[in-house]
């Protein structure tokens, strides 16, 4: 199947790659559907002003609008996503009752002893709707300037530092991945949240870190960091002259975070199809696009399909990870 065509004012070359992830649904699919019947609710197991709270916010004014309907967005964080993420697996299957969540639905199976939903049938994925990149950031002190050289660097005493937002965050296993991919050792030291990181990593007493764009970007631009690479497998509108560790040095690197939208299990796939087809119009608008990329989100909106094979390859990737770092929820 072809592309759709899409349509707006950001960089052409940007939505020419993101035009390749957007499938079309089945045409027994695409017939409108009578929906939402009712207002929406869109659970967000985060606290608000973070990076899904912003996200859901932006999509449910908008989806609002295409609907005819009150998107409300409803703050359910705790227990890293699982309280959240468990209210709209047991929630009405009409799609009237949507979460918005990251990769940590991929992580906590490998992390936690036991969950109160299984994460493939209860619940059905609709849209991977943005890419949220990890920089390899490292402190100036070290002295490297390739990822080839950092590997270099860590196969020497002492052991290198490496910080993260929290055990069992995308940030920590990025480490850990990095740490198995490279044949290398590294010290791990969590945080409570990424903010927390940076201090410690310009005054010298970590040496380096995953950090997402935004929380990073400032440091680098002023000469406090140094951006080694892009943890994921595209390089970043943001950083287009950054290469990714992938290309650096460790083909197939990925240990991007991501954003994504979820509907109860047993949801009909025409009401998937048809919440898919309106948030797909909303994420390639101009102004939500530019808005998502200002922040440091790379738009997707992919299809269902897609979505559901990128969950299958990255829940026993971020199991194997785990299992190798003996990592334990906090």
């Amino acid at each position: 199947m072809s592309a759709q065509p899409v349509q707006s004012m950001v960089s052409g070359s940007f939505f020419s790659v993101l035009a390749l992830c957007v499938a079309p649904v089945q045409a027994a699919d695409a017939r409108d559907v009578r929906f939402p019947l009712s207002p929406v609710r869109i659970v967000v197991p985060y606290a608000a002003g973070g990076g899904g709270d912003i996200i859901g916010r932006l999509l449910g004014a908008r989806l609002s609008e295409a609907w005819g309907q009150p998107v409300v967005v409803d703050n359910r964080p705790g227990a890293g996503t699982v309280i959240g993420t468990d209210l709209v697996a047991k929630a009405q299957p009409d799609g009237h009752t949507l979460l918005v969540n990251t990769a940590a639905i991929t992580i906590n199976p490998g992390l936690l002893a036991k969950l109160p939903y299984d994460t493939l049938s209860d619940l059905v994925p609709v849209s991977q709707i943005a890419i949220l990149p990890n920089l390899l950031v490292i402190s100036p002190s070290l002295n490297v300037r390739t990822v080839e050289e950092l590997i270099a660097r860590a196969r020497k005493p002492p052991v290198l530092v490496y910080g993260s937002s929290g055990t069992g965050t995308v940030a920590h296993l990025a480490g850990e991945l990095f740490r198995s991919a490279a044949k290398i050792d590294l010290t791990h030291v969590p945080y409570k949240g990424g903010s927390a990181v940076m201090p410690d990593l310009v005054g010298g007493r970590l040496q380096m870190t995953f950090a997402t764009i935004p929380s990073s970007l400032p440091f680098v631009k002023s000469g406090k960091l140094i951006a080694l690479a892009v943890a994921s497998e595209k390089r970043s509108p943001a950083l287009p002259d950054v290469p990714t560790i992938g290309e650096a040095a460790l083909p197939g690197f990925d240990a991007s975070n991501w954003i994504g939208l979820f509907a109860p299990g047993k949801t009909p796939s025409r009401v998937v199809a048809q919440i898919h087809r309106d948030l797909q119009k909303v994420v390639q608008d101009a102004g939500v696009a530019e808005r998502m990329l200002s922040l440091g989100f790379e738009p997707v909106a992919s299809a269902p399909a897609q979505f559901a094979a990128l969950i299958r390859r990255e829940l026993p990737k971020w199991q194997q990870v785990i299992a190798a770092s003996g990592a334990k929820a906090d």
